[in-house]
């Protein structure tokens, strides 16, 4: 049931143009899609894809938690790179680490990251001059 409060509030926060779809989207992708391919060369139900989406505070972190304006990458490019580290370093927790739920501690660790992101996918103003040397 909580699942289903999480998705109609994201919908709400979509549908009032309050967040964006790509770092949800893309951290909800990346952890189904990296779950889903352990889990063809090692089908135990730890490793289902459903089980990881909607167990632990996944949908919290993904839909509320990440998409915080303050410390998300300003780009769609960013946010992309931003949930998809996210989805990445979740998975690695959950399945490898000696801590059970890994989405809060894959957020914070990203958010140390989004200066460099921000860095590297801002676009350059027209006209601009590359520094050389």
């Amino acid at each position: 049931m909580s699942v289903a409060a999480l998705l109609l509030g994201l919908i709400y926060l979509l549908w009032k143009k309050v967040i964006t779809w790509h770092i949800p989207l893309s951290i909800l992708a990346t952890v189904a899609l990296f779950t889903g391919i352990l889990y063809l060369f090692n089908p135990t139900p730890v490793y289902h894809p459903l089980v990881h989406l909607f167990s632990g505070g996944l949908m919290l972190g993904a839909v509320f938690m990440a998409t915080d304006y303050v410390t998300s990458p300003m780009t769609r490019k960013g946010m992309l790179i931003y949930g998809v580290a996210i989805g990445f370093i979740t998975v690695a927790i959950r399945l490898w680490g000696a801590y059970p739920e890994g989405v809060s501690f894959a957020i914070l660790l990203m958010n140390a990251f989004t200066p460099l992101i921000n860095n590297y996918t801002t676009p350059k103003r027209f006209g601009e001059v590359a520094k050389h040397g």
